[in-house]
């Protein structure tokens, strides 16, 4: 297990990024030891704080594994940072990762925090018709981190996993509860770690009103 890719970007205007017309959604590989900061990498930003800005989701990353099979099902290539993740990670299922699994990367910690959602700058950047459908039917939809202990790290640095927490859901599990399954979503808010946000997303999915 282990970074393929390390990624960044800068905000830019773009007239299809949204309500904001702004976006750092194109990430590209960078070389050398990267910071890893409080709120994600060095040399990396994102434009709309509001939706993207917390600190549970510092640092985003997707599977080679996930994009080789997209290629595909898309038919064309995808390069690395194409979904805008800032590790492009090989070796390891994401899906798999449980809510509060920690990770050693180069001399960072970090925790596992969420899946990625899509939204409409996700779609219109991808420019595939049906694209928030057919990912959240795909059910591949990378990792958030938050920074537990600073460091930097690498491409080529080895994915240590220090610790996976009992009575935990899986990233893939917490994407369906997400997406409306109720017992799901009781079990994420009965693992005593889970982070706050999800007790907002909760309150619309136990009474029925799923996200879109």
């Amino acid at each position: 297990m282990r970074i393929l890719s390390v990624n960044v970007g800068l905000p830019v205007d773009a007239e299809w990024a949204g309500n904001l017309k702004r976006t750092a959604i194109d990430k590209r590989p960078v070389e050398g030891r990267v910071p890893v900061l409080v709120n994600g990498l060095g040399g990396d930003q994102r434009a709309d704080m509001v939706a993207h800005g917390s600190p549970d989701q510092a640092v985003y990353a997707y599977a080679r594994e996930d994009y080789d099979w997209w290629e595909p099902q898309l038919g064309r290539e995808l390069r690395n940072g194409r979904f805008g993740e800032n590790l492009t990670t090989s070796g390891v299922d994401l899906s798999r990762t449980l809510l509060g699994e920690k990770w050693r990367v180069g001399t960072a910690i970090l925790e596992v925090t969420a899946p990625r959602i899509p939204c409409v700058v996700f779609r219109n950047w991808l420019d595939e018709q049906g694209w928030i459908k057919r990912f959240t039917a795909a059910a591949r939809p990378g990792t958030y981190f938050r920074v537990i202990e600073l460091g930097e790290l690498g491409v080529g640095d080895e994915i240590e996993i220090l610790s996976r927490p009992d009575n935990s859901v899986t990233i893939a599990e917490a994407f369906h509860a997400y997406h409306g399954d109720r017992d799901l979503m009781r079990r994420i808010l009965s693992y005593p770690g889970h982070r706050w946000a999800w007790d907002r997303v909760a309150e619309r999915v136990i009474k029925g009103e799923t996200h879109r």
